[in-house]
C-alpha cells in the first residue's frame, strides 16, 4: 500500500465505525483494531505483533494548531521507535506488551470539536486531519537513535526491557533537542498555540519558520477531509 492509499483506508475507517479517541493498531492485512483487541489477542496469539504495520492515534481537539499540526503531539513517537527496535516498555506503553518489529507507520487521525471551550470556528468545523509518517525517517531526524545509544548503553546488546527512568530520560533529551528554528517541540508547540489559538500575530514569522521545520523534521503525508461531505479540503 502506497501513503494515499493508506490515508484513504484510515478516512473510510473513521468515517464506517463509531470511533472513540484511543490508540489503534493497522496490521498488515489492512484491518484497523483497538488497543484493547490488540492486547486481548495478543494473549492468544503473540504473533500478531509482528502483524502491526502501523500505529493510530485518534483523537479530537477544540484547537486550530492542533489539526494544523498535529505531530507536535509528540509523546508517542519514542514508545514507537522502542518498540521497533524490539524493546518492551511495560505497562505505561500506549502501543502494548510487546515489540512490534514490522511497525512502519503512526498515523496522527484528529478531528475538530467544538465540545469543548477552544476557538473551533465555523471556518475549522467539521474537519479531519490525518497525517502518516515514516516512523524511522522521523526518528532519525529527532536522533533518536542516538538518544537511546547514550541512555541504553550496552543493554542495546543485553536485553529488551526498558525501565521507566530509562524511557524518561530518553524523552527529556529529545525535549532538550532544538529542532524547529531554534525551538525545542514543546517550544514550538506554545508557540503554534499562542499564534493560532490566542491570536498573537506577533508570532507569524516564527510560526512560519517552525512550519519549515515541521515539514522537514517529520516529513508528514497530511490530508484534511470534510466531515459532511468526506472531500478533500485544504483547511
Amino acid at each position: 500500500m502506497g501513503e494515499y492509499q493508506i490515508v484513504e483506508l484510515v478516512k473510510d475507517w473513521y468515517r464506517m465505525t463509531s470511533i472513540k479517541a484511543d490508540n489503534y493498531f493497522l496490521l498488515n492485512d489492512t484491518t484497523i483494531i483497538s488497543y484493547e483487541l490488540y492486547k486481548q489477542s495478543y494473549q492468544h496469539n503473540p504473533s500478531i505483533s509482528k502483524q502491526v504495520i502501523g500505529y493510530v492515534k485518534n483523537d479530537i481537539t477544540s484547537s486550530v494548531s492542533n489539526l494544523e499540526f498535529p505531530t507536535l503531539e509528540w509523546y508517542n513517537i519514542p514508545y514507537a521507535y522502542l518498540h521497533k527496535k524490539g524493546y518492551v516498555v511495560g505497562e505505561i506503553s500506549p502501543l502494548g506488551p510487546a515489540p512490534l518489529p514490522n511497525l512502519k507507520y503512526i498515523i496522527y487521525c484528529i478531528a475538530s470539536s467544538t465540545r469543548f471551550p477552544g476557538i473551533i470556528t465555523h471556518e475549522f468545523k467539521d474537519r479531519l486531519v490525518i497525517e502518516l509518517l515514516d516512523l524511522d525517517v522521523v526518528a532519525n531526524n529527532l536522533n533518536l537513535p542516538k538518544i537511546m545509544s547514550s541512555v541504553l548503553g550496552s543493554k542495546l546488546l543485553r536485553e529488551n526491557n526498558i525501565v521507566e527512568n530509562e524511557l524518561y530520560e530518553i524523552i527529556e533529551q529529545m525535549r532538550r533537542e532544538k529542532f524547529f528554528a531554534g525551538h525545542t517541540l514543546d517550544d514550538a508547540d506554545d508557540i503554534v498555540y499562542r499564534y493560532f489559538d490566542k491570536n498573537d500575530s506577533d508570532l507569524s514569522k516564527e510560526v512560519f519558520k517552525i512550519s519549515q521545520a515541521y515539514e522537514r523534521v517529520f516529513r508528514p503525508y497530511r490530508v484534511v477531509y470534510n466531515t459532511k461531505t468526506w472531500e478533500q479540503v485544504l483547511m
